[in-house]
């Protein structure tokens, strides 16, 4: 791997991360932002025992990315049962609904702060026979390291917008230098593959891998007894929200409850830990409550619940859509046979949004208005059965990915 001066300097800087931190996670703790009992892993330290056989190494940073590997570990371990998968993210959300959606054969950790102690711990201790790096985020001092030790890397579902490409633009040796360590690298859509061409790398586009991955997981107990005490009304959710989502969806809410009085709205925020201002007679699932017939809004303020929610739903308006947070996930409604609607801000997802579009599997609004007459008039069992065939035509585009990256592996010693 060529080390050009960037990479250089930023390999010498990190030398100097572990003297600050300590104190940030420890800060960071004090603030619920690290996990209580393993924070220490991102020191390199109190590592879960390292699997027998052959390991995969997958990194992705936050929620919607670890998720998303799912799809891709369950291609690559139907071809290679023996294989075991190891994930790292970084955020302690990632972490907790992953934990309820683990594969087979599948450990988390959190990834280690990118200095040179903390490296040489992690990678002394789990030793993986190859490194996937998904969407964007790739850290210099292991991508080195891990050149240094012939372990193979790819990057795999790149997504690179003209904001972030400028930023790596203003570095562009040490990016090259990263991109043309990898084995593999595909891109989630054109522009992205162009932007990768800037730095000498030839780029596969193979779309997101968000729309391969599994249902999310739930309680089948709860599932149940919420069905029960919602039967026969009308059920949509705005998911995952933010406040400008929240305020447009309760509008529409009225105007449908003109026209279906029983109509329940579920709020599922994006941070459940937000919502302190919500008004205290609408039933929260934090607390433990449920919503009653004559409730017309209930407030599902908790991680991990989307794969609960998304079954008793009969259409999603999906968050971020409406602020400059520019849309969340539609696959996740999709799998579970949820028909999507969106807002016309989703410049994060413009590519997922479109493949749905062409397929006429989703109804972009702009209104409260628009919003309730395509929950009143539009056919939400066949926009949810187009979503669902285009999930299913994608899982299968996964596999090719799957066999690339298996013969990536290293040789058994």
């Amino acid at each position: 791997m060529k080390r050009g001066s960037l990479l250089r300097i930023y390999l010498a800087g990190s030398y100097l991360f572990p003297l600050v931190a300590g104190r940030i996670l420890r800060k960071r703790l004090s603030k619920g932002k690290e996990h209580p009992t393993r924070w220490t892993e991102k020191q390199g330290r109190n590592l879960a025992p390292r699997p027998k056989g052959q390991l995969v190494w997958l990194h992705a940073v936050g929620l919607g990315e670890t998720l998303s590997l799912r799809g891709l570990i369950a291609r690559m371990a139907a071809k290679q049962p023996e294989l075991s998968f190891l994930v790292t993210s970084t955020t302690r959300a990632s972490a907790q609904v992953f934990a309820q959606n683990l594969p087979p054969r599948t450990i988390h950790q959190f990834l280690p702060i990118d200095a040179p102690l903390y490296r040489r711990r992690f990678l002394d201790h789990f030793e993986p026979d190859l490194c996937i790096w998904a969407e964007q985020d790739i850290w210099p001092g292991f991508v080195s390291d891990l050149a240094q030790r012939d372990i193979p890397q790819a990057i795999i579902a790149a997504r690179l917008a003209d904001k972030s490409f400028k930023a790596h633009q203003r570095a562009k040796s040490l990016y090259r230098d990263l991109y043309q360590a990898m084995k593999l690298v595909t891109a989630q859509d054109a522009t992205t593959a162009t932007h990768l061409g800037q730095f000498g790398v030839e780029a596969a586009i193979t779309g997101s891998l968000k729309p391969a991955a599994p249902a999310l997981s739930h309680s089948e107990a709860e599932l149940s007894q919420l069905r029960a005490q919602i039967a026969g009304r009308f059920t949509w959710v705005v998911a995952p929200s933010h406040p400008r989502d929240e305020v447009i969806a309760c509008k529409a809410h009225e105007l449908l409850l003109r026209q279906l009085p029983d109509a329940l709205l579920i709020i599922a925020p994006r941070d459940p830990k937000r919502p302190e201002e919500a008004d205290p007679n609408i039933p929260r699932k934090s607390k433990s409550q449920h919503p009653k017939a004559d409730d017309p809004v209930w407030l599902c303020d908790t991680y991990g619940d989307l794969g609960l929610i998304y079954r008793l739903t009969d259409a999603a308006l999906i968050g971020g859509t409406f602020t400059d947070v520019e849309g969340h996930n539609p696959w996740e409604a999709a799998a579970l046979n949820t028909a999507i609607l969106h807002g016309p801000r989703y410049g994060n997802f413009t590519s997922d949004f479109a493949q749905l579009h062409a397929s006429n599997a989703a109804i972009s609004v702009k209104t409260p208005e628009d919003i309730a007459n395509a929950l009143l008039n539009a056919d939400l069992a066949d926009l949810a059965a187009r979503a669902s065939t285009v999930v299913e035509k994608a899982s299968l585009s996964t596999d090719q990915l799957a066999l690339d990256l298996l013969g990536l592996l290293r040789t058994p010693k």
